[in-house]
């Protein structure tokens, strides 16, 4: 068999707010046209709630705290991958792939296009913007691409349903952007996390717009391939990034801020059908599921796992387990959990707020359930819940007498991960990018900072 052309598409914030994974009233037609024609696996997780770092393990294989980014890569943020880390592209381009990107890059820092391309592999990188504007760029390059007689790896980012910047009277970061409707046609489901509020069925109408719209762009590459007559031969991944930008949701380690939608088709070699997969998957698993699809060697330091024995329906041993973090984001909160079929145990090691907000709002709209007064509430030492008579995580059992032996376990486990994988916070706190430029600058007498970047 040929190797397959690979188009992997991501999105922001999206998690698993799609028609195909059961939520009422979203409307997803084209990417459930996928998963009716493809593998959707049922329970997905990040290896962290955030952009950036997520995207790393996307395009790596290997966690956060291992490929050098736990926080975000742009502006002042400026965390970035370690040199030798090997993005996607770098190992398709070497095995004679032609390799673009367009939209969204999160996973490296990135300070110019020219950069980009030679850092990360691609041959080709152009703008983003909106979703429009990304499948414009993605068609008119398909078109190119189907006559060269090489396999491609194309890199589709959409921005939405990421929070956009409001109009100037409003003082909310929703998710409309000024070029998105909402969508209130049907009755609004709103998620067991969320108090029910005119502020949470508010929002939850922009972000239902904003994943319709995203729906129709992502809809039209794949009518392209089709028309193209790519599809028999094309791998396509559909994932987003991290869970939805709702409070206790994105930048948290609880499942709303972890899950994502995963979606797999590659007809030529019968990953396709309309299946669906209810194993434990983490998103550092496709790094290693792609590599091995095109018949390449893994390196032996990938953590992730191939999926392709249980895509092509040979035996596969599934995990067991799934590992996350979150070490910075608008701020240092450090954090790390280990989730199994039946528990999850956090532990965290700053006492900071209970969650991290996400909505990039003064005065947020949505409000959780738990807990109960969020400016009150901080993290506790260990988090510990049964997520078979607790699936929303408000019962922390860290504590309780009778369920020693399961925080015991677990935190054996995740301490174990952590050690092979070389996490740097067993070490000691970790100090971000502009931690060490701050000192550079008082060592040079405020002479120096622009230089330590």
């Amino acid at each position: 068999m040929d190797r397959p052309h690979i188009v992997i598409i991501t999105c922001h914030d999206m998690g698993r707010f799609l028609g195909c994974y059961g939520v009422p009233g979203v409307v997803t037609p084209g990417i459930d046209a996928l998963a009716a024609d493809g593998v959707r696996f049922t329970r997905a997780f990040c290896t962290a709630p955030q952009c950036s770092p997520s995207r790393a393990s996307l395009f790596t294989g290997r966690y956060p705290h291992s490929n050098g980014v736990m926080g975000l890569t742009h502006a002042n943020f400026a965390w970035d991958l370690h040199p030798d880390e090997q993005h996607l592209a770098q190992v398709l381009r070497e095995a004679g792939y032609t390799t673009m990107m367009i939209g969204v890059h999160h996973e490296t820092r990135r300070t110019d296009d020219e950069r980009l391309a030679r850092r990360c592999g691609y041959d080709e990188v152009l703008p983003g913007g909106r979703g429009e504007a990304v499948s414009d760029h993605a068609i008119a390059s398909l078109r190119r691409l189907a006559d060269q007689g090489r396999p491609f790896f194309l890199q589709l980012g959409y921005v939405e349903p990421h929070r956009l910047p409001a109009p100037e009277e409003s003082e909310h970061m929703g998710f409309l952007g000024g070029y998105i409707q909402p969508d209130e046609d049907q009755t609004i489901a709103v998620p067991p996390y969320l108090r029910d509020t005119p502020g949470t069925r508010g929002e939850l109408a922009e972000l239902r717009g904003a994943v319709r719209y995203v729906d129709r762009a992502v809809g039209r590459v794949l009518s392209t391939l089709g028309e193209l007559g790519l599809e028999r031969n094309t791998l396509v991944v559909f994932t987003p990034d991290h869970g939805l930008a709702l409070p206790r949701a994105k930048c948290s380690l609880y499942d709303p801020g972890l899950e994502v939608a995963l979606i797999v088709r590659w007809p030529a070699r019968t990953w396709s059908g309309g299946r669906t997969s209810d194993m434990l998957v983490s998103n550092v698993d496709v790094f290693a599921t792609l590599v091995e699809a095109a018949g390449l060697p893994l390196s032996a330091n990938v953590h992730g796992r191939s999926l392709t024995p249980f895509l092509d329906g040979c035996a596969h041993t599934a995990r067991d387990a799934i590992f996350a973090e979150m070490t910075y984001h608008d701020y240092y909160d450090p954090r790390r959990c280990i989730r199994t079929q039946r528990h999850k145990l956090i532990v965290n090691f700053s006492a900071a707020p209970s969650f991290m907000d996400p909505s990039q709002s003064w005065r947020p709209r949505s409000e959780p359930l738990v807990p109960a007064q969020p400016a009150l509430a901080y993290h506790p030492l260990i988090e510990l819940y049964d997520l078979e008579h607790d699936p929303h995580e408000r019962d922390n059992l860290a504590d309780d007498p009778a369920h020693a032996a399961h925080r015991r376990a677990l935190l054996e486990r995740l301490h174990t991960w952590m050690v092979e994988t070389g996490d740097p916070i067993l070490e000691g706190a970790v100090t971000s990018p502009l931690h060490r430029w701050a000192v550079n600058a008082l060592r040079t007498a405020g002479g120096g900072a622009a230089g330590a970047r």
